[in-house]
């Protein structure tokens, strides 16, 4: 995929030269965090050195002296509690950390996945007269139900109330819940707004832990689980979330849960986890077992307070997963074979597709898929309980979830972010909404976004590249959205020592005129015959043809000895 390479403009020289010397970092490095927003020694202080003591106060948020209030009335009367939670990561999450919390003082409570393909996402029908058939009389719901009026009003009438913890945008009118903690609220005034739904969660846990008097310890206990949530929700690591990944991932480092010290062993991470580590092999295990099963798997899997019972819960959990995969790959052929036959899809500004037999667990992986070979906004829909239900992803900087929302008279439901959606809709409105559609994305999208961009921090030398740089580099983690890893390029070099390796990757040494350095690169699937036929790029490399190439830094340890080298994420010939 032919990328559009954006180098960030030079921050404030001024800025740079004052952070450089209050810091002792060279200019290249001061530039990248004045361009990040950390201007100044305590914006560095802060940003090097998350402080657990800078979370906001839980009461901050609007409602949470309610939720709080009806929670410990509760337990005061020993009611039943049902924690209630979406089938993803960021849902299983949250209900592992609450019920966990709740279970270790309180033993009338239960939990409550949603099944995928008979109840939908949210809060269901089936999910609420559950709740009442069972005598629960408090729900509290994670990482959904902000939208959920009908389903709470019913909960209302049958004598069961909600506390709601969610993250999502809210509509025009709020469900009639006992509290709703969600920061996106228009009339919340909690400082961060980015917190993923277990975060919301973990806020409840917080405020109800300090009114019991807790050691704060028994909460930042949970941060591994939210660490969990905010890599694979692919939440802005910024602020809160900054201080809440960074010491999230230390204990998954050092001292996990058993279901996620499982989960590392199944996935085979013989070092230091970091967010991508989450995002490609933990979370997509975690999600498994909601996409193709049910996701009560994974919160009994997280839950574990055994390592042999949660080694042997994960082995399950894998195997949904290595079928998932499947799924995933045949579907994706399918998906792509419809576009490549059909010329007036390919020339859209959209991508809209729908079979009635794809597996709905998938069809969301299947989008960012289709979104890899052609770059637009993609919605994969397939028949489920007689509807047409479909995941959305976006592109580069367009809101896919507001253009979604101008098509809302076709649809039953949909929800999400800015970049992921849901969708539910009648499978005879399915033809109208591909047209509807088409003309709003056509109407808001510019060309920029139908490119995909590499953002790049700054152009080095090759020289630059050391162990003094890598490590304050290293320093910036945990990157994510809002700290992205960096990026750099350097300027007309060229390969020497050019390799295949296992018949995808490409393997050489680059180097610069007027550099000592000539550093191992690694370029992932760039000898894959699919993608670049007849071996161009390796024949382009081999010829020492110049070019510009963008790169992250990263160590490699082999046998004991560690190097650094370049991880290609672009190439550009002259």
């Amino acid at each position: 995929m032919e990328y559009k390479w954006i180098i960030r403009e030079k921050a404030d020289p001024k800025a740079v030269e004052s952070l450089g010397k209050e810091i002792n970092l060279n200019q290249t490095l001061a530039n990248m965090l004045v361009n990040r927003g950390v201007d100044t020694f305590q914006k560095a202080k802060d940003f090097f050195r998350p402080d657990p003591d800078k979370l906001h106060d839980p009461y901050l948020m609007k409602d949470m002296d309610k939720a709080v209030e009806r929670l410990a009335m509760a337990i005061e009367r020993e009611e039943k509690i049902l924690v209630y939670g979406d089938y993803d990561v960021d849902g299983t999450t949250s209900v592992a950390m609450f019920y966990g919390f709740l279970k270790q003082f309180y033993t009338h409570v239960s939990f409550y996945i949603p099944d995928r393909y008979k109840e939908g996402y949210g809060i269901s029908e089936k999910g609420v007269r559950f709740a009442a058939e069972n005598n629960f009389s408090l729900v509290v719901s994670l990482d959904c139900g902000i939208k959920a009026i009908e389903k709470v009003a019913l909960a209302k009438e049958l004598g069961v109330d909600f506390i709601i913890c969610d993250h999502h945008t809210p509509g025009d009118i709020l469900p009639l819940a006992v509290a709703i903690l969600d920061p996106k609220r228009n009339d919340c005034e909690y400082p961060y707004k980015e917190l993923s739904g277990c975060g919301v969660g973990f806020k409840l846990v917080q405020a109800f832990s300090a009114y019991r008097n807790d050691d704060p310890a028994k909460v930042m206990a949970y941060l591994d689980l939210l660490a969990v949530s905010i890599a694979a929700d692919i939440v802005p690591i910024t602020g809160e979330n900054r201080i809440l990944t960074y010491y999230g991932i230390e204990k998954i480092n050092n001292n996990p849960r058993p279901g996620l010290k499982a989960l590392i062993l199944r996935s085979k991470i013989e070092k230091e986890i970091e967010i991508s580590d989450i995002v490609f092999k933990i979370g997509p295990r975690i999600n498994a077992s909601g996409r193709l099963e049910h996701a009560k798997a994974s919160v009994e899997l997280l839950i574990s307070d055994d390592l042999e019972d949660a080694l042997a819960r994960a082995e399950i959990v894998d195997t949904v997963n290595a079928a998932r995969k499947n799924f995933d790959e045949n579907i994706t052929k399918e998906a792509l074979t419809m576009i490549h036959g059909m010329e007036e899809i390919r020339h859209r500004k959209t991508t809209v597709l729908f079979k009635e037999d794809w597996h709905k667990g998938v069809i969301g992986i299947v989008a960012s898929r289709c979104i890899e070979k052609y770059y637009r906004p993609t919605i994969i829909l397939t028949e489920s309980n007689s509807k047409a239900t479909g995941s959305a992803r976006s592109v580069f900087d367009f809101d896919i979830y507001e253009a979604i929302s101008e098509c809302s008279d076709l649809l039953e439901q949909f929800g999400g972010h800015k970049y992921a959606a849901g969708l539910t809709l009648s499978v005879a409105n399915v033809p109208a909404f591909q047209e509807r559609f088409e003309e709003v994305v056509s109407a808001r999208i510019n060309e920029i976004h139908m490119k995909p961009v590499l953002e790049v921090d700054d152009e080095i030398l090759l020289d630059q590249i050391n162990y003094r740089f890598f490590n304050i580099l290293k320093q910036m983690a945990p990157f994510g959205p809002g700290n992205p890893e960096p990026i750099f390029c350097v300027n007309q070099v060229y390969a020497e020592d050019v390799r295949i390796l296992k018949d995808k990757h490409l393997r050489f040494n680059v180097v610069q005129d007027g550099q000592e350095t000539r550093p191992v690169c690694i370029a992932f699937g760039m000898a894959d015959k699919n993608i670049y036929p007849d071996e161009i790029m390796y024949k382009m490399l081999n010829r020492k043809m110049r070019f510009d190439l963008a790169f992250e830094i990263r160590e490699n340890t082999f046998r004991n000895n560690s190097s650094l080298q370049l991880y290609v994420k672009d190439i550009k010939f002259d």
